[in-house]
């Protein structure tokens, strides 16, 4: 049976990239760029709001009896970013608006009601 030299270069080359990988553990160790790195965080924060509005909101229906409307304020979506995602503070405006999109997008106006239309 003969060795492949291709085979062989190949299977080096694969356990050189799981080697780098495990050594990584797949995060960069720096941004590459500062604006990259903000609109990254950014992103993360608005997806992390969102979240928090859908816990929110599921907290609410949950807590409400049959046939009473849950009642989703906007200091329980900041309350949430800040326990469950650990925000150290979150703006008022951009909890209400994160509220805003998902009471629009789970159809809430049939059996919830909200402040952040104020």
């Amino acid at each position: 049976m003969r060795l492949d030299p291709g085979g062989l270069l190949f299977i080096a080359l694969g356990l050189a990239l799981v080697a780098a990988g495990f050594l990584s553990r797949g995060r960069v160790v720096r941004p590459l760029s500062m604006h990259r790195a903000q609109a990254a965080e950014n992103r993360v924060r608005a997806r992390n709001l969102l979240r928090s509005a859908d816990i929110a909101i599921a907290q609410a229906r949950r807590q409400a009896t049959h046939g009473e409307p849950a009642i989703v304020p906007v200091k329980d979506v900041s309350r949430v970013a800040c326990q469950h995602y650990g925000h150290v503070s979150v703006d008022r405006e951009e909890a209400a608006a994160a509220l805003r999109r998902r009471y629009a997008a789970a159809d809430c106006q049939a059996d919830c009601m909200t402040d952040a239309f104020n």
